[in-house]
């Protein structure tokens, strides 16, 4: 792999994470948007318009990554932009119910008919933590099961082997949580039935939920096996645990009802995020009556937040999953093919060049993996050659194209990436992999 001519001058992104450094720790607030993984000085981001980021040197960058998957008709989408800008001319926040709260659960449930009521919070791990203390509740019980790579969010149970910026550190767990909650967490092969099963033998009667991402997106992009969703909800329901899908990637992004419509999964709870908030701070969870009745002021299960149904975050999600639903037989097609023939193109080009790459993608997610073997659960993710998919990012970086900075992370494309993008992007890699 080659970098013979590209260099992007990031003379203020430079000064700008100095100062950071300062601030943060790490100069960052996410772990994962620091480059540590891959290399080199992040660009920071001074403006976003359609499929583009624009640094603070001036640089413009086709953006992959979506805010980590959010954006998914693009950035400063034009009907976005004006409904949060309406709102927030009546108030950007009340702690009391705003019919727009109504407005957007209603576009929410249309999507997903299996949710027969919700809950909005502000983030997704506020999103599953709140789902997993109503299963608890609701059996009686304290294990959960998780898969290895899957990443839920960062509160403590629910980091035992998880994925993202987790997996991307090289981090096993997190330091402060106890071992006393961590113990209570099973962590499971992805796409191995056999493992849940002896799971449920050896602890009886102890487990409340299984929560997975239905499509692994915080290990890469790791699609389900034939039967394997399938076989989750019947384990389940023969041992009396619910069933939790985690879509707070890939809800509304591989179709308007996400993972559950594409896949036909028969879900006890579900929780979004990312898109429903049209890039502001939003998530919900929601499902089946019985569990969602438990919740306070109805029942004994308290779970609350004051910024939850912000209404800027309304507006946004309403004009987002809004025009999602609308133009579905236009918007997915399309993010289909664009997808497609940017994820296939790339994985051509390192062929040609003789660099080993194993492509997975679902819809509009994917991972190229520096990998000469399928990856189907998080122990092949993880052979991957991480060294090259660091020089393969900063390559692509000076050439203008925006990568997620690890190996582990899925990559996204919006609606607003055309064929120009597209093109753009393959010639890129064409370079960078010296083809």
């Amino acid at each position: 792999m080659h970098d013979k001519t590209a260099h992007i001058e990031t003379t203020k992104s430079r000064a700008l994470q100095t100062r950071a450094e300062g601030l943060f720790p790490g100069g960052v607030n996410s772990p994962v948007r620091g480059f540590r993984s891959v290399g080199g000085e992040p660009p920071f981001v001074a403006r976003a318009e359609g499929a583009w980021l624009y640094d603070a040197d001036g640089n413009r960058y086709i953006d992959y990554f979506g805010s980590w998957g959010p954006m998914i008709l693009g950035h400063a989408f034009p009907p976005v932009v004006e409904a949060i800008e309406r709102a927030a001319r009546n108030g950007a926040s009340f702690g009391a119910s705003t019919a727009a709260e109504g407005d957007l659960a209603e576009l929410v449930m249309a999507c997903y008919p299996g949710v027969d009521k919700l809950r909005f919070v502000s983030s997704g791990t506020e999103a599953t933590m709140s789902a997993i203390r109503v299963a608890r509740a609701a059996t009686g019980r304290k294990r959960i099961i998780k898969f290895e790579g899957c990443y839920h969010g960062h509160s403590d149970g629910l980091l035992v082997k998880a994925g993202s910026g987790v997996a991307t550190l090289g981090i096993p767990g997190s330091a402060g949580v106890p071992e006393e909650i961590a113990a209570l967490t099973l962590a499971l092969p992805y796409n191995d039935l056999g493992a849940v099963e002896e799971a449920f033998a050896a602890h009886p009667d102890e487990v409340a939920a299984i929560i997975l991402e239905p499509v692994v997106g915080n290990a890469g992009c790791i699609p389900p096996a034939d039967g394997y969703l399938a076989g989750l909800r019947k384990i389940t329901a023969e041992h009396g645990a619910l069933l939790i899908v985690d879509e707070v990637m890939t809800g509304f992004r591989l179709a308007p009802g996400g993972a559950v419509e594409l896949y036909g999964i028969d879900a006890d709870l579900v929780t979004l995020g990312k898109i429903l908030g049209g890039g502001l701070p939003c998530a919900a969870f929601g499902g089946k009556r019985r569990y969602m009745d438990m919740l306070a002021p109805l029942g004994p299960v308290y779970q609350a937040g004051t910024l939850s149904g912000n209404p800027l975050a309304m507006a946004a999600g309403i004009a987002t999953v809004g025009y999602l639903r609308k133009h579905a037989t236009e918007v997915y097609p399309q993010l289909e093919q664009t997808s497609s023939a940017v994820a296939e193109g790339v994985a051509a080009e390192a062929a040609k060049s003789g660099v080993p790459i194993t492509l997975n993608r679902v819809g509009s997610m994917w991972t190229w993996f520096f990998a000469d073997a399928p990856v189907a659960d998080y122990d092949d993710a993880a052979k991957s050659d991480t060294a090259a998919f660091g020089r393969f990012h900063r390559a692509m970086l000076q050439r203008g194209i925006w990568l997620p900075p690890s190996q582990f992370e899925a990559m996204f494309i919006s609606a607003a990436h055309g064929e120009a993008e597209i093109e753009a992007t393959i010639a890129a890699a064409r370079q960078a992999l010296g083809a």
